[in-house]
C-alpha cells in the first residue's frame, strides 16, 4: 500500500463528466454506494450481470465494486467531450484512487466508497486498478497501433488487470492463473477489437496492427472506404486464429478454479470464441457490419453455464485447485 500524501484540496469533483459519475456533494453510506454499484453493473452491461450470477452471493457486491470502477474509468475517457477533458478527468480519477487506499475515510465518490471493503477483505494491490487508468489515458494520445506487440503492451494495461481482479477477488494468487488469465483477457480483448473496426474507426482508433496490415497488403484508406477484399480476408483470419489461440491456452484455467468460479470464466472464454466465430461467419468481413452473438447462441452459453451452476449444488466437488 502506498503511503503518498494526498493533498486535502483533491479535487474529487470531476466536473466535465457524464452526470452519472459526477461526485456527489455528500459522502454516500456503504450501502448507498453499493447499491449504486450494483445498479450500474447491472443496468450498463448484461452480460456482466449475468455472469455474476454463477458466482457466490458473498462475492457479488465485491465484483459490482470492482466492476463500476472499471465501467467508470473507461466511461471517463471515452464519453467525454474532448481529449483534454478526458485526460484532466482521469488525472483526477488517479488521485482519488490513491486517496481510496492512503485515507479511506476522505473518499467520496460511490465507486471508492464501496471499494473500501473489497480492497481490505481481498486484500487487493492498487497496481491493477492504476493499470487500468494508464491504459485508458494511453487512448488520449496513441490512437494507432503498429504491431501486435503494441496490442499485447496495450492489453496488459486495458484487460489483463480485470481478470487478475477477478482471481483476487476470489481468492487466487498463484502466477500461473494469473497467466492464464491474461491469455484469455487479452483474447477477448483482440476479439472486441475485431469485432469493432468501424466502431473505433469512427473514433480515430485503430486497433488492427499496422505490421499485419503492411503484411497483408491492407491500408487505413480501404479502412476509412470500408472496401472488403481478398487482402483483408486474409488479414482478418490471421488476427482471428491469433486471438482465437490465446483463448485456447488460457481455458485451461476452467480446470483449476473451483466450481462457481469456473462457470463464470467459461462463459467469458465461450463468448471470445462466439465474437471469434461471429467474424467467420459473415466470411472476416468486418467492414459491412459488426459482428453479433445472435441470441440463440447467447441462450447456448447461458444454458451452458446454468448446467455448470446446477452441477455446484447437485453434485460432489471434484478435487481442483484451490485459492493460494
Amino acid at each position: 500500500m502506498s503511503t503518498t500524501a494526498i493533498p486535502t484540496a483533491l479535487d474529487d469533483s470531476l466536473i466535465g463528466a457524464p452526470p452519472l459519475y459526477l461526485t456527489p456533494a455528500r459522502r454516500p453510506s456503504l450501502a448507498e454506494s453499493q447499491e449504486w454499484c450494483k445498479r450500474l453493473a447491472t443496468t450498463h452491461y448484461e452480460n456482466f450481470h449475468v455472469a455474476t450470477f454463477f458466482l457466490p452471493a458473498v462475492l457479488r457486491p465485491h465484483f459490482h465494486s470492482v466492476y463500476a470502477f472499471c465501467r467508470t474509468s473507461d466511461d471517463l475517457g471515452d464519453e467525454v467531450a474532448d481529449t483534454a477533458t478526458a485526460t484532466r478527468l482521469l488525472g483526477q480519477w488517479r488521485a482519488m484512487l490513491q486517496q481510496c487506499f492512503d485515507h479511506p475515510e476522505q473518499s467520496r465518490h460511490p465507486v471508492y466508497v464501496a471499494l473500501q471493503p473489497t480492497i481490505q477483505q481481498c486484500n487487493l494491490p492498487i497496481q491493477p486498478f492504476g493499470d487500468l487508468i494508464s491504459a485508458f489515458v494511453q487512448d488520449q494520445v496513441y490512437t494507432h497501433h503498429e504491431s501486435l506487440a503494441t496490442l499485447e503492451h496495450y492489453s496488459r494495461y486495458s484487460a489483463n488487470p480485470v481478470g487478475r481482479l477477478v482471481l483476487l477477488v476470489s481468492g487466487y494468487r498463484s502466477e500461473e492463473l494469473m497467466l492464464l488469465s491474461d491469455e484469455i483477457c487479452t483474447g477477448l480483448q483482440l476479439a472486441n477489437f475485431y469485432q469493432d473496426i468501424v466502431e473505433d474507426w469512427t473514433r480515430g482508433r485503430r486497433y488492427i496492427p499496422a505490421d499485419a496490415m503492411q503484411r497483408f497488403g491492407v491500408t487505413d484508406e480501404q479502412i476509412a472506404d470500408r472496401c472488403f477484399d481478398a487482402n483483408f480476408r486474409s488479414l482478418m483470419e490471421f488476427l482471428v486464429a491469433d486471438a482465437r489461440a490465446r483463448l485456447q491456452r488460457g481455458s485451461r484455467i476452467v480446470s483449476l478454479v473451483n466450481r462457481d468460479l469456473a462457470a463464470t470464466l467459461s462463459l467469458f472464454v465461450k463468448g471470445g470464441f462466439s465474437i471469434l466465430d461471429a467474424i467467420a461467419a459473415q466470411d472476416y468481413d468486418t467492414l459491412k457490419s459488426r459482428p453479433v452473438i445472435t441470441k440463440s447462441k447467447k441462450l447456448s452459453l447461458l444454458a451452458g453455464a446454468f448446467a455448470g451452476k446446477l452441477a455446484v449444488v447437485l453434485l460432489p466437488r471434484r478435487r481442483q485447485g484451490t485459492p493460494a
